[in-house]
């Protein structure tokens, strides 16, 4: 697995897009490590510090992810390195997607990622701008439409992705508050935990859990696995956390995913950033769902929970560990070993999912068929991995094997 994976990590990206505001210091990437399939796909993200090794190392992992969640095609990514918290930032995504739209019209499909919101920003900005949906570069690349098709999927899509959610097993809000794309990711997240319990072994009910971040994908993941009776011990978020031994109960979950404001944890007994980070890791969890930020998980942070009990960790965020390696570098390979490990790739390709489900013809469009269609992927990558190797642990190395062997 190494050796294909030096390889595929070694081997440039065909298309680098190097990008200079004009109005602020913002600079932007766009790679599209291949055009597997005639397009590729990626989300765009916004923090301050970002460079093109990271949008580099997101675009390799996008494109494993896609021979998990399909269509198969290229990854790709789009990353802008600047302020999210900058009152300029819709400016200079305005002028981003503008700069990106001949890309965005023919072969790249994009979506939302950290600090940049699928719903409120990436798809009204592209609409004005003329691109019938983020999606239409890989529908046009990939698929070939005619024009009938065309207008098939990209009603799909539009409607799809910012489906109502009504049903109460799928919602922490009231009926139709919540949208497709503001939970599905971090239900994939929590379904690859179920999934693994129950292919490989174990009860979920009752375990303990500690949650990185609050955005959709960390608050959606706590909610989907409290419902399944597991105990949310700990949340730390940029801001602070909270800790609970005894497991914050099923409606104090919903309680606090419904008053955050935006990607923050708000709460009355919140403790500050430093005191929570202090002690959450040695807290007692048997699953760590990372969901914040790339490249934030140190070896000290496994230790401390290997150390309390650790079994299983999920990853909400791409690329958790804090490697310099684009992949499995050695943080991510000694976690591999201690614990059972489900990948990026596998356990966040939720909306990856969604795209390549609402791109088929006549797709289903009930919240109950997407996220079941979600949830089967899933279960299906895992369900491959178990049959490679059967015994726990090294999962990780196990399902890239399975992914570069398709790519390479």
């Amino acid at each position: 697995m190494k050796d294909l994976l030096k390889i595929y990590e070694n081997k440039p990206a065909e298309i680098v897009f190097h990008w200079h505001d004009s109005e602020t210091t913002a600079e932007g990437w766009v790679v599209i490590n291949s055009l597997r399939g005639g397009a590729a796909g990626g989300g765009t993200r916004m923090r301050e510090g970002l460079n093109e090794h990271e949008v580099l190392s997101l675009a390799k992992t996008m494109e494993i992810k896609f021979t998990v969640a399909g269509p198969p095609i290229g990854g790709a990514k789009s990353g802008i390195n600047f302020n999210p918290n900058d009152p300029r930032k819709e400016g200079v995504l305005k002028r981003w997607y503008a700069a990106v739209k001949p890309l965005l019209k023919n072969y790249y499909g994009t979506g939302g990622d950290l600090n940049v919101d699928e719903i409120h920003e990436v798809i009204p900005i592209t609409s004005n701008m003329g691109i019938e949906h983020p999606q239409e570069g890989v529908l046009m690349g990939h698929f070939a439409p005619n024009s009938e098709q065309k207008q098939q999927k990209i009603e799909q899509l539009q409607k799809g992705v910012l489906l109502p959610v009504h049903k109460a097993d799928y919602t922490p809000g009231e009926a139709g508050q919540y949208t497709v794309a503001d939970l599905i990711t971090g239900y994939g997240t929590a379904e690859s935990v179920r999934h693994f319990y129950d292919i490989y072994g174990g009860d979920l009910a009752g375990k303990r859990v500690i949650i990185q971040g609050w955005g959709n994908v960390a608050s959606a993941a706590a909610f989907y696995l409290a419902q399944e009776g597991a105990k949310i011990v700990g949340i730390i978020d940029r801001v602070g956390g909270i800790i609970e031994p005894a497991g914050l109960s099923y409606d104090r979950i919903k309680e606090l995913y419904n008053a955050r404001k935006g990607n923050y944890l708000v709460a009355d007994d919140m403790l500050s950033f430093e005191e929570a980070n202090e002690k959450i890791w040695s807290t007692g969890a048997e699953i760590f769902i990372p969901a914040a930020a790339s490249r934030l998980i140190s070896k000290d942070n496994l230790d401390q929970m290997i150390a309390n009990g650790l079994e299983v960790i999920s990853s909400g965020a791409n690329v958790p560990f804090a490697d310099t390696e684009i992949f499995y570098g050695p943080i991510a390979e000694y976690a591999d070993q201690k614990v059972n490990c489900i990948p990026d790739f596998i356990s966040n390709c939720g909306m990856a999912r969604v795209f390549g489900y609402l791109m088929q013809g006549a797709a289903t469009l009930t919240d109950e068929a997407i996220f079941t269609d979600t949830s089967s992927i899933i279960r299906e990558a895992l369900v491959e991995t178990h049959k490679l190797k059967a015994d726990k642990l090294e999962l990780t190395k196990t399902a890239y094997e399975i992914a570069l062997k398709q790519l390479i």
